[in-house]
């Protein structure tokens, strides 16, 4: 019996799942690895311990499954999008630090390229604002702070990629410089129309194209893993949220799911339609399969399950991530006590790369229980703001959300995201949907599952959290939730 492998790259930690045919998990193997911090509001990764840790964590899954690499049939590939990485092609060697997408380096640069009249063109083009978050502005920067790195990169001696196109690249042995299209449609530089690399932007950023992957489809065979001797087609390709979209069987227009990680990504699917926002959301390419791309609208919450890391990390009011459904079930009520967690300034439908976390509503009579439960509700507010934009721009009603992500194991925040949005909110049995959306879009390229529908059949729900507060509080809470974040703007 053949298996599946996906790894699934994260912000802070490796991962690699085995999925037999059922979409069952056989094996996991995890693996943090350092976050570094050169100066504020700058987030940055050794991308050579990106590939250690998902290179011993592979191996880690198939030992625990015990499997060969023989064993499985194609391998997929998710990924924290966004994060930059520039490396020598004859030595496989990182010219510098990976700048992360949290990285808020370039911000000064985007305010100048709005200055400038550059933000619709580039919205037009690529479906994103102009913001630090993506890709393109990193890679600019590295070359003009690299000495003598652009100048080689238009020789072709550097090898530009997000960590998809890194993990490729050392798991072909250096033989294979790709990205797909849900990845590339993240970096500023591609264009969502034409399903290519785009030549005014490249010229606006300074960017040699001998610098960037070939763009190739999210579920194909690209290349060939070469792993003791034996070689394994890599077969999927997929942003994490847009792995989590597919995973969640979210494969016709209309569907929405919700992943609840170190941030939160609300995606809805728009069909083979690239709907343009108007209330500040992205919009991105879902994935490209069969010749064809489907689109998604986008927002992005910068700030999710991180607050947890940071009530645990930073103000160690707990011990573990698992405590803080208890310390926030102690109290009754928020106490009027409201948290923005913009750590790295607010993301979608905001866009305020300024604003910083802050704390309002605090009396003598709250309590580390209070501050827990406004960390757990921030989460859900933010999404709430994310989805009212998203239904504007879709004009549609949501009728469910479906939810992934290590969060949504917490049952408070669960049924406080239902009572704020007035739908159910869905969480299936197997919550590993962006692992399993990379894995189902590997199968498919080679013929493990049959079609879109044979992967849809293995989705099913664990417990459906049903609304029960009224619209009246629901709507007071954010109303004062919209009070704390506007006095949290433009801070820095």
């Amino acid at each position: 019996m053949a298996y599946i492998l996906a790894l699934d790259q994260g912000t802070t930690s490796s991962r690699a799942l085995i999925f037999d045919h059922a979409g069952t998990v056989r094996a996991v193997a995890q693996q943090e690895f350092g976050q570094i911090f050169p100066r504020p509001g700058w987030v940055e990764h050794d991308a050579t311990e990106i590939w250690a840790t998902q290179s011993g964590v592979l191996h880690e899954a198939l030992a625990k499954a015990g499997l060969g690499i023989a064993d499985i049939a194609a391998i997929g590939i998710t990924n924290q999008r966004e994060t930059t990485v520039l490396w020598d092609r004859a030595t496989g060697h990182p010219l510098a630090n990976a700048i992360v997408w949290q990285d808020r380096r370039t911000a000064q640069y985007c305010d100048e390229l709005r200055a400038a009249g550059h933000a619709g063109p580039i919205a037009a083009k690529t479906g994103l604002v102009v913001d630090a978050y993506f890709s393109g502005t990193k890679l600019k920067w590295l070359l003009d702070h690299l000495p003598g790195a652009r100048e080689r990169a238009a020789r072709g001696e550097l090898a530009f990629g997000t960590i998809d196109s890194w993990l490729i690249w050392n798991l072909s042995g250096g033989r294979t410089h790709v990205t797909d299209a849900s990845n590339a449609s993240r970096t500023m530089l591609f264009n969502l129309h034409t399903g290519r690399w785009d030549d005014e932007l490249l010229a606006l950023f300074d960017i040699p194209r001998a610098v960037l992957p070939e763009v190739v489809p999210s579920s194909g065979v690209c290349a060939e893993a070469r792993l003791a001797g034996v070689t394994v087609p890599i077969a999927g390709i997929a942003g994490d949220q847009q792995a989590a979209l597919f995973g969640q069987a979210c494969h016709s227009p209309g569907l929405a799911k919700n992943t609840y990680g170190t941030g939160c990504f609300l995606l809805l699917n728009t069909g083979s339609q690239a709907v343009a926002s108007a209330n500040n959301l992205l919009t991105t390419v879902a994935w490209l399969r069969d010749g064809r791309i489907d689109y998604a609208l986008e927002g992005s919450v910068f700030i999710g399950g991180a607050v947890v890391q940071w009530l645990r990390d930073g103000l160690k009011i707990v011990r573990s991530a698992a405590e803080i459904e208890a310390l926030a079930a102690s109290v009754p009520d928020n106490g009027g006590v409201y948290l923005v967690p913009a750590f790295a300034g607010l993301g979608a439908p905001h866009w305020d790369a300024y604003a910083r976390g802050s704390i309002f509503g605090l009396t003598r009579g709250a309590t580390s229980g209070h501050v827990a439960r406004a960390a757990l509700e921030a989460i859900a507010f933010q999404s709430a703001d994310v989805l009212a934009a998203m239904e504007k721009d879709a004009h549609l009603t949501l009728r469910e959300l479906r939810v992934d992500g290590g969060a949504t194991a917490n049952n408070l925040l669960m049924q406080f995201q239902a009572d704020l949005l007035g739908v159910p909110v869905v969480r299936p049995r197997v919550l590993e949907t962006t692992a399993l959306g990379a894995g189902y879009l590997a199968g498919l390229a080679v013929g493990y599952w049959k079609d879109a529908s044979d992967v849809a059949a293995n989705w099913q729900v664990d417990r459906v959290f049903e609304p029960a507060m009224t619209r009246d509080h629901a709507e007071s809470l954010r109303a004062s939730w919209h009070k704390a974040v506007a006095r949290s703007k433009d801070w820095a």
